[in-house]
């Protein structure tokens, strides 16, 4: 090394990215473990399609968390923008699940999205006048896109009304679903979804 030596970049300057590897094949194109020590991006993707790709896992999850916690309020301007809050509380999390198994929390994160990624799903045909629901594949980016939506939904649903933080619910999702016990919402809702997909085959 020509007398430069190498910088190993850990994220919150804590938690080694490099040698965590995606197990599903087929989403391996679609998580990005990109090096970074703040998450960051400021949305320099978001005009470009199919960009989100590469985009840091840990990022994007913290995008997701940036929901208000009523169950049908999706957005209601509580957490919209507050960034810099939602990478504090996906930071404290991951310290938590730490704490609790030992683990690096961005590999059972990783772990957590492939469990409870849907492989199938079901869309609408109006054919003659008729509706038929039909069972599809769903494309990688998809099935990460809808992972992180239902660990966040998880977390939004078990916190609203309860004197249990956001964090700690965080760190309960995530360690269950990449147990892929049933315990989990982001699990539950995978399955449930793969099964109404199997009935319209």
């Amino acid at each position: 090394m020509s007398g430069r030596e190498q910088v190993n970049i850990m994220l919150f300057n804590k938690w080694d990215m490099k040698d965590i590897g995606v197990n599903d094949l087929g989403l391996k194109t679609a998580i990005s473990l990109k090096p970074a020590v703040l998450p960051n991006t400021f949305g320099r993707h978001e005009h470009q399609r199919l960009k989100k790709a590469d985009v840091n896992i840990v990022e994007r999850l913290a995008n997701k968390m940036m929901h208000f916690g009523k169950k049908y309020a999706k957005n209601t301007g509580r957490m919209g923008g507050k960034k810099a809050r939602a990478l504090n509380m996906v930071r404290t999390a991951f310290d938590i699940i730490h704490l609790e198994t030992g683990k690096n929390p961005v590999e059972l994160l990783v772990r957590a999205i492939e469990n409870s990624s849907p492989n199938e799903d079901t869309t609408r045909i109006v054919y003659g006048g008729v509706v038929y629901h039909v069972s599809v594949d769903v494309a990688p980016l998809r099935r990460v896109d809808l992972a992180l939506r239902f660990i966040a939904e998880g977390v939004k649903e078990s916190t609203y009304s309860n004197p249990q933080t956001v964090e700690e619910a965080l760190a309960r999702e995530i360690i269950l679903a990449a147990n892929n016990d049933m315990a989990s919402h982001a699990v539950k809702k995978k399955n449930e979804q793969e099964r109404i997909a199997m009935a319209s085959r």
